[in-house]
């Protein structure tokens, strides 16, 4: 079941601090009132929560063999997990400082033999 936020409709509350969650189904009316306070509430939108398998952390992402980079200024990107790849990929002047012997290949590259 979903986790919704909620908070009284005036923004403030002693009770509770302004806001509180409830798990509900989705077919669920929304809440009028707090069920603490009773003053009237509304539900928010928040985030989506990702987690499980599409928690990629920077040990996870090396573990399968991917690279993940940052951009790091305009056109340029450092790695900022696994080992493939250059380490610096600079679009501006085609550079790439690497510390693999096969640089990696982008579209406007080209492929000479």
């Amino acid at each position: 079941m979903p986790l919704y936020d909620y908070a009284p409709v005036s923004g403030k509350c002693k009770v509770c601090h302004g806001r509180f969650e409830v798990m509900q189904r989705i077919a669920d009316a929304k809440l009028k009132r707090c069920p603490t306070c009773k003053k009237p509430c509304e539900r928010l939108i928040s985030a989506a929560r990702l987690g499980g398998k599409y928690n990629l952390t920077p040990g996870k992402i090396k573990q399968l063999g991917m690279t993940q980079y940052k951009k790091a200024g305009d056109g340029v990107y450092e790695r900022t997990a696994g080992t493939g790849g250059p380490e610096v990929i600079n679009r501006n002047t085609g550079d790439q400082k690497t510390d693999s012997p096969d640089p990696i290949r982008t579209a406007s590259d080209p492929w000479i033999d």
